[in-house]
């Protein structure tokens, strides 16, 4: 072992606090990376295969009723290589010990055999027998969440006729792995599940004997999918199809997509910021090293050491410490990221998992970490190299103590004199103040941007279920039906109001960008529901032309006065020319409006409605969802107390377990920042404060002149790091905006309260430490001068 290698030793172990505070930090980056790129790369894993194995479809459209012969002329369209035709409809349970009504998707497949295109797993139970049209599949979580079991039985309402069905099995589909509730944007396993029935059985149902509503394909490899929706939209257009479309606009892989692609933003940025403030601590700790070790630097230069290997030793010094950080990251990133996979695969239930951790992901955890190392240490080494032997040799000019305007401030503040010797230190060196500062404001602010999530799920919570919908129930029909329908929903007992709304699928279009969304109408006085502008200010629907969401105008590239093509995919399918009235804010959807009557006319209709938003009496709910379980035109129902439930649940298994992940890796940052600096701080002014003892300080008063300082400078950091963490919230809520929601920026002066007690929480453990090292202070040691 040379020399060089000893000292990289010796100084390891004398630094040993300061290494693992280093590698603790750099371990927290890489370990968040590992993770978040781990469970991508594992969720698109699974998925593919799962997709793969169980023939998900690439193109799907729905009709209202085509005639089977169809089948054989889309199976000759160009591309397709398999075609599904099947019956989709909807259906009202009656679940025993549930007062509110639960709803479910009716799903035929083929009694003799294996469906061609979205196979099911079997979890539990058998496949559906011959002859038994009371017999259904049932999707798991909606199985788990009421505890059915294959023999059990549920009522249904099933086209107007109650039907008692028995559980042949439980299983899963790649189709649903996402399942919405009409009307809803998040899973509610316990009031919607999918039911798989005998394509007889529901045939006979919806008198769809000879004939399909629903349709799946599977194209060859290669093909493009446009042309094939094409020409799947002429076939199926005279049967009243609402538009085919893609698998990336499948609804279950649209949301599975989106929620993989914010975890991608999340491996892209919140390991970026650790690391950072990873590099700042290595550039802090390796330049007060050097300048600590300015003698032995001007020895070893002495001695004949080049400047080559003098910062070849302190880059070495460096990547010991990133290099504990790395393995410390390797093995919490592996752990974490099966763990977060496991719960994202348990979330969206998938059959089975693939978790195969690939070496490049490591390798990169490793780049990036020697990489941050490198960066944060570049200045310090040059400092090292730059060095003359005889400059080197001879200690630092001291700092010049003469009075000037501030120091006399000092003098004239009515303090005892420890006070004023934190106070003056902090004056006279800014610089070195302003880094811990800033190292401390960055721990803060990373406690802030995790923590503010939370804040910012609240707010949207309330703005979109308590300002924009102020009604109780959504209920949506099987079909458009005229205003009587409402009339009837009036007098359901507890109904205090009703409100219509007409929904139509729509394709909305200018030049070459293109969304599919809903063209929702309501009425123009309607008081169950509310559109807002970005300060939450009500809008009023304008009577002619539409009004977008601020989401849907953005990906249309769109402003109010703009002309927008809406191409309607149900009746008559007109197209449709209309200008962009007015924008409204939303963080849920991307929803486009229209005045009802306008929508109606546009329409060429009478007075229809899909639906109606209702105010029920709290004190008769179970009379109203008695009388709604035998509505028979009711094909849903969307209660705004479950959607809200539903919402934490659903936000709870995801966005809360990283806020968790973020929280306590903050935690960790913010202790090594903070122990870091206070570390430094007492290598630095270890001979200082060993000759106030001497001149007759006691141990508590020396204490409190270190202890104070960096106290003092924890408290200045906590309005900077709240500032910053502002700021990194709004630089997070824009790149994590999906198109299923948008997260407000909202920060509770709780979130800042929660932030500054963790770092104070951190400085005091610190404190602790760094008080154990001053009682233990050799003063002999500290008091050697160069010679």
């Amino acid at each position: 072992m040379t020399m060089l290698n000893r000292k990289l030793g010796r100084d390891l172990w004398r630094m040993r606090g300061q290494a693992l505070a280093v590698a603790a930090v750099i371990a927290s980056g890489l370990a968040m990376l590992i993770m978040s790129l781990g469970a991508v790369a594992s969720l698109e894993e699974t998925r593919a295969a799962f997709y793969e194995r169980y023939r998900f479809a690439d193109v799907f459209a729905h009709a209202r009723r085509a005639p089977a012969r169809l089948q054989a002329r889309m199976a000759a369209i160009a591309g397709v290589r398999a075609v599904e035709t099947r019956i989709v409809e909807q259906a009202l349970l009656d679940i025993a010990g549930m007062a509110e009504p639960a709803g479910a998707l009716l799903v035929s497949v083929p009694e003799d055999r294996r469906p061609r295109l979205n196979d099911l797993v079997l979890r539990e139970g058998r496949w559906l027998r011959p002859g038994r049209p009371d017999e259904a599949l049932v999707s798991e979580a909606f199985a788990e969440a009421h505890g059915y079991r294959p023999g059990d039985s549920l009522t249904a309402v099933i086209n107007g006729t109650r039907r008692h069905l028995t559980i042949a099995g439980i299983a899963l589909s790649p189709e649903y792995v996402y399942i919405l509730p009409p009307g809803q944007l998040m899973p509610d396993d316990r009031r919607f599940g999918v039911l798989w029935m005998g394509r007889e059985a529901l045939a006979a149902a919806f008198d769809l004997d000879g004939a399909f509503n629903d349709v799946a394909l599977k194209l060859s490899p290669g093909t493009e999918s446009r042309a094939v929706i094409e020409r799947l939209d002429a076939l199926l257009r005279p049967y009243g199809t609402t538009g085919a479309f893609g698998r990336d606009d499948q609804t279950s892989n649209w949301f599975l997509s989106g929620e993989i692609r914010q975890l991608r933003t999340m491996a892209g940025i919140l390991p970026a910021i650790f690391l950072a403030v990873a590099a700042f601590l290595l550039n802090v700790a390796a330049s007060r090293l050097v300048a600590t070790e300015r003698s032995q630097i001007g020895l070893l230069k002495a001695f004949g050491f080049g400047n080559a290997r003098i910062g070849w030793h302190y880059v070495k010094l460096m990547a010991a410490m990133a290099g504990l950080g790395v393995l410390l990251g390797w093995g919490a990133g592996a752990l974490l990221g099966q763990w977060i996979t496991g719960q994202y695969a348990q979330f969206f239930r998938f059959p089975f998992l693939i978790y195969r951790p690939e070496p490049w992901v490591f390798a990169l955890a490793a780049a990036v970490g020697l990489a941050a190392a490198g960066f944060g240490a570049v200045t310090a080494v040059a400092q090292a190299a730059r060095l003359a032997p005889a400059e080197a040799m001879q200690p630092p000019a001291p700092p010049s103590y003469r009075r000037w305007r501030v120091g006399r401030a000092l003098s004239w503040m009515r303090t005892d004199q420890p006070t004023l010797m934190i106070l003056r230190h902090i004056v006279r060196w800014p610089v070195r103040a302003g880094l811990t500062v800033l190292g401390v404001a960055l721990a803060a602010a990373v406690l802030v941007l995790s923590l503010q999530w939370i804040d910012s799920i609240e707010v949207l919570l309330a703005r979109q279920f308590f300002v924009e919908q102020r009604h109780d129930a959504t209920v949506t029909f099987v079909d458009a039906l005229g205003e009587r329908a409402v009339r009837a929903l009036e007098q359901v007992p507890g109904v205090l109001a009703a409100e219509p709304f007409r929904s139509v699928a729509a394709r909305f279009r200018v030049g070459h960008l293109e969304r599919r969304e809903a063209l929702v109408g309501v009425p123009a006085a309607a008081g169950l529901t509310q559109r807002v502008d970005a300060g939450g200010r009500p809008l009023p629907l304008p009577p002619r032309g539409m009004m977008l969401s601020q989401a849907l105008a953005d990906r249309l590239g769109v402003r109010p006065g703009d002309m927008v093509s809406v191409e309607v995919l149900e009746g008559r399918q007109p197209l449709l020319r209309l200008r962009v009235a007015a924008v409204a804010e939303t963080y849920l959807g991307t929803p486009a409006w229209m005045d009802i009557d306008a929508l109606r006319r546009a329409l060429g209709e009478g007075a229809t409605v899909s639906g109606a938003h209702l105010l029920i009496d709290s004190a008769q709910r179970e009379a109203f969802y008695r009388r709604l379980k035998e509505t028979p035109m009711v094909a849903g129902v969307v209660l705004r107390a479950a959607a809200i439930g539903m919402f934490r649940d659903t936000m709870g298994e995801t966005m809360y377990i990283m806020v968790g992940f973020f929280v306590a890796l903050a935690g960790l940052l913010t202790f090594g920042v903070v122990y870091n600096s206070a570390r430094i701080a007492l290598s630095e002014r270890g001979r200082e404060l060993a000759s106030l003892r001497v001149l007759g300080f006691s141990t508590g008063e020396v204490s409190y002149i270190l202890l104070g300082e960096l106290a003092v400078l924890t408290l200045l950091a906590l309005p900077l790091g709240a500032l910053i963490g502002r700021g990194l919230a709004e630089f997070m809520a824009g790149m994590m905006e999906t198109e299923l929601y948008r997260l407000p920026v909202a920060v509770a002066p709780a979130t800042y309260g929660v932030a500054a007690l963790v770092v104070l929480a951190a400085t005091a453990l610190s404190a602790v430490a760094m008080a154990r090292r001053l009682r233990r202070l050799d003063m002999v040691a500290a008091l050697k001068t160069y010679e």
